[in-house]
């Protein structure tokens, strides 16, 4: 059985009906995730044509791969050869909004972009005598219009943003106690709220859910990966799926995501395919006298890649730019001599290719598995599966409590305990009950050798080296903004360290996401610090406020 996190990378996972030497396990693999902080329990996270946005060129048409679109479904007849015009072009009134990055949380954020609006019901009732009383202060205004701040204030839960635990608060009012009190929102599609916009992704909508493998499981609950009004379970119903053990398959999860852009009529605004090379930014020059105060005008460079894989570039220009681009970009490193070599991978998905080459089997050397997370836990369940003999080095105890299996329920994860098991019973000083396997705890990768050669540092200080015939880092990873000045490194909380979701996220403003270093650029999900799709959705409602807040500011 596999599991995932907020943010998933690209590396692939793998299926695999039972575990040999496991016993009573008998689920299938697959673990996505990406680089979030797991913790008990905790997880996931229309129609309508938003005005003025025909006026724009230089949009990608979602129904054309490679195509800048116009937002607005255009007449059916001498479109296309008004989009080849528009192609590539300068539009001479920047777009308000563009959204880099099209998962759970700029999904999230084009819906509320798109004139959705959440109201409380009348007849609610919120099980939290504090927060009621506020909501109760306000009936009949849009949660977006009220202060996020005062609502938000007294919330306690999973999560370090306010905002984030104000949005999940109205949204399962009493699900960490486990309760079934419904939403207390409603949702009124609102079309004159709307703010142009566009999303920007790599992948389908549903961003990097789409890279994983689809019988993984997710580590959130399944209704914890749910967007605003459609809940996983009655999509699920529809579709004549059902969650396993309350977790859904990373597979269902992506069509969810996907399917969910198409049922609220957000299609128009989303343009696959494309990847982002450059934002820069700078100050225009005021319009005339009367106009409102010169804000930042950032220019949005990159390139959409067709079915035929021709790359066709695009340039726009937008007043604000939503970094929602998630962390699982760049694989993390040891910074070691010997990384480089061609038997050294960063990704799980190089032990698949190398079981089916037969570069690895049950005769071979050890694969060498670096990391005490979920991912080096899945490469062992693989790898046990096919009867590959593994060495498992960490740095860390076993009994580190900050390692994720120490955080996670034993009824609702028993394959990363058991993993977690045999990382403590199996020290390679230790009689093997779990033939094929050993764990080398606190032990440190000093270097690897061209003739596959490992060696290591003991916690005693001892060198030993072990014959290996592949290796896997897996370590985690960071994100890869190498498309803004600096790499986006003075944006972070310390400027001085890299830019990491656990330890170095981007600095925002808590109530309205604004990156404190650059006005009109935002921040969200994982580069925020909101690692679960349970959370990343008070992140859209912060940024959806502050951009109403502009767009009511500005001059008639």
């Amino acid at each position: 059985m596999k599991v995932i996190f907020l943010a998933p990378p690209s590396a692939r996972l793998f299926p695999a009906p039972e575990i040999p030497g496991l016993p009573g396990l008998s689920h299938p693999l697959g673990s996505p995730r990406g680089n979030v902080r797991p913790a008990p329990s905790a997880g996931s996270l229309t129609p309508g044509s938003p005005r003025g946005l025909t006026a724009l060129p230089s949009v990608l048409d979602p129904g054309r791969s490679g195509r800048l679109p116009a937002p607005h479904p255009p007449p059916a007849t001498g479109m296309s050869n008004q989009r080849k015009d528009h192609l590539g072009a300068s539009s001479s009134e920047p777009l308000p909004v563009i959204i880099i990055g099209n998962g759970p949380s700029g999904i999230c954020l084009s819906y509320l972009l798109s004139g959705y609006t959440p109201y409380v019901r009348p007849d609610a009732i919120h099980p939290h005598p504090l927060l009621q009383r506020k909501l109760s202060e306000a009936p009949g205004v849009s949660i977006m219009d009220q202060d996020l701040d005062y609502l938000s204030e007294g919330l306690e839960g999973r999560c370090q943003s306010p905002v984030a635990l104000l949005f999940d608060a109205l949204l399962r009012p009493d699900t960490d106690f486990g309760g079934s009190v419904e939403s207390v929102l409603t949702w009124r599609h609102q079309k004159e709220r709307a703010i142009p916009h566009l999303v920007l992704g790599r992948n389908p909508p549903g961003g990097a859910w789409h890279s994983i493998e689809g019988s993984m499981v997710t580590l959130s609950q399944g209704e914890w990966m749910g967007l605003p009004d459609l809940q996983v379970k009655d999509w699920m119903c529809k579709k004549r799926r059902g969650l396993r053990n309350s977790r859904a398959t990373a597979g269902d999860i992506a069509h969810y995501y996907r399917d969910y852009v198409i049922r609220k009529g957000l299609s128009h605004n989303f343009v696959s395919s494309a990847t982002v090379t450059a934002v820069e930014w700078g100050t225009p020059e005021p319009s005339s006298p009367g106009a409102r105060d010169p804000s930042p005008l950032f220019q949005v460079s990159g390139f959409v890649t067709a079915e035929d894989q021709s790359q066709q570039s695009f340039s726009l220009r937008a007043h604000n730019v939503v970094l929602a681009t998630g962390t699982s970009d760049s694989p993390a490193r040891l910074g070691i001599p010997g990384e480089a070599l061609p038997f050294v991978h960063h990704d799980l998905s190089a032990l698949e290719a190398a079981t089916q080459a037969g570069t690895v089997s049950p005769s071979s050397d050890p694969v060498l598995i670096i990391g005490a997370g979920l991912s080096a836990a899945d490469a062992v369940l693989y790898a046990r599966h096919y009867s590959i003999p593994v060495i498992h080095a960490f740095r860390r105890p076993v009994d580190d409590p900050g390692l994720v299996f120490n955080q996670l329920p034993k009824m609702l994860y028993p394959e990363y305990h058991k993993v977690h098991q045999m990382m403590r019973e199996q020290s390679i000083l230790s009689p093997s009950p779990y033939e094929g396997y050993r764990s080398l705890p606190e032990h440190q990768l000093l270097l690897l050798k061209e003739d596959r050669q490992a060696v290591f540092r003991d916690p005693q200080g001892l060198q030993k080296v072990f014959g290996v015939a592949l290796v896997l880092v897996l370590i985690g990873s960071h994100p890869d903004l190498s498309f803004l000045p600096g790499a986006g490194t003075d944006l972070a909380v310390d400027p001085d360290q890299p830019l990491s979701a656990k330890r170095n996220p981007i600095e925002v403003d808590p109530f309205t996401y604004q990156t404190i270093h650059q006005e009109g650029l935002y921040a969200m999900g994982p580069l925020a610090g909101d690692n679960f799709v349970r959370f990343v959705q008070g992140g859209a409602l912060a940024v959806a406020s502050s951009l109403l807040r502009k767009e009511a500011r500005k001059p008639p």
